[in-house]
């Protein structure tokens, strides 16, 4: 079913109600770019201007717009929570051999691989210092839960890969660990730091989750649709590393005993794979289709979160973000 009109993507991520917060944020990460050593703060400035769309400080601001108020703890959730992926985005690209993000050049091709995990890693340490400053301890708790969450995701998707007994549910819960565990962090604690109750932080969370989920999905999606000049990253790396993303799962689930093990030992070279190659071997097209579906159903689910919520532009833009993603998925889908 396609989307109506009005509910096409825009050229931008639907950020602009906290744009200001946003640019606020921005200007907080290069204070704390400052914060370190004068010889290792210009790579943490450069990594910082090269990690993306800033999803979730948006989402941590937007959900405490949505629940009381949006006051200088979010701020700060903001700045943690962004430090912590771009430690990650860090450390991925040194494991994906990856090149270039936001076309620029990735730390690890700019500085290698030796600097670039140090990097990775004064980040992730410097984020949890920040943790600290919270009065709840319970925060601190939470955020460096997600920290570790995001890193096992990475070792259990690294230890699978080339696996081909991986399961639905094990993808589920590694993409869970890896992607969701900060959007349902920025979600979660956004409410939490407004004071809602227990139900309403469920739901936050759960929102969060089934967002970040979802956006695996869709990035799952784009490295096997997505055109590099486009997204501004290096594409097609899933497969060339062995990563059983959704999609493939599918594919294999659906192809014919000759055509798994074509495919399989196709995988098994570890090289970049046209995607043509795929789609003349199963239902490659098919096989995207369950997956944008999957994803879809996902943001479906999300927008019945919301519903705990008092109408406010806030909530509306939590919403609109839903959609927005849906209109991506939809594109997923026509790019095949």
């Amino acid at each position: 079913m396609k989307l109506p009109s009005f509910l096409k993507p825009r050229p931008a991520f639907p950020f602009e109600l906290v744009k200001p917060e946003i640019e606020r944020v921005e200007e907080l990460l290069m204070e704390q770019a400052r914060a370190f050593d004068p010889n290792v703060e210009g790579y943490i400035s450069y990594v910082c201007n090269t990690s993306g769309k800033r999803i979730r400080p948006a989402l941590a601001v937007l959900a405490g717009g949505a629940t009381g108020g949006v006051t200088n703890e979010h701020r700060q959730l903001s700045i943690i929570l962004e430090m912590i992926h771009i430690a990650s985005l860090v450390h991925d690209d040194i494991m994906d051999g990856a090149t270039i993000r936001r076309e620029m050049p990735t730390a690890a091709a700019k500085w290698g691989n030796a600097l670039s995990v140090l990097l990775g890693d004064s980040l992730f340490a410097y984020a949890l210092e920040l943790a600290t400053q919270f009065n709840e301890s319970s925060i601190c708790r939470k955020i460096a839960r997600a920290s570790r969450d995001v890193a096992c995701g990475e070792i259990l998707q690294t230890q699978r890969r080339f696996d081909f007994t991986l399961s639905m549910e094990e993808y589920f819960k590694i993409i869970e660990m890896k992607t969701a565990a900060l959007f349902a962090s920025a979600t979660e604690l956004g409410a939490r730091l407004n004071g809602r109750s227990d139900s309403v932080v469920t739901s936050m969370y759960n929102y969060g989750n089934r967002l970040g989920t979802a956006y695996q999905i869709y990035d799952d999606c784009i490295d096997l649709v997505g055109d590099e000049k486009e997204i501004g990253k290096t594409l097609g790396t899933d497969l060339a590393k062995g990563k059983l993303t959704l999609p493939m799962l599918f594919l294999l689930r659906d192809a014919t005993e000759a055509q798994r093990t074509k495919l399989q030992r196709m995988v098994l070279k570890g090289e970049p794979m046209d995607t043509t190659i795929l789609a003349s071997i199963a239902d490659y097209a098919g096989a995207i289709e369950h997956a944008v579906n999957t994803a879809k159903e996902m943001l479906e689910e999300a927008r019945k979160d919301l519903i705990c919520l008092d109408a406010s532009p806030h909530k509306e833009a939590l919403v609109t973000i839903t959609q927005y993603l849906d209109g991506l998925l939809d594109q997923c889908r026509t790019s095949v």
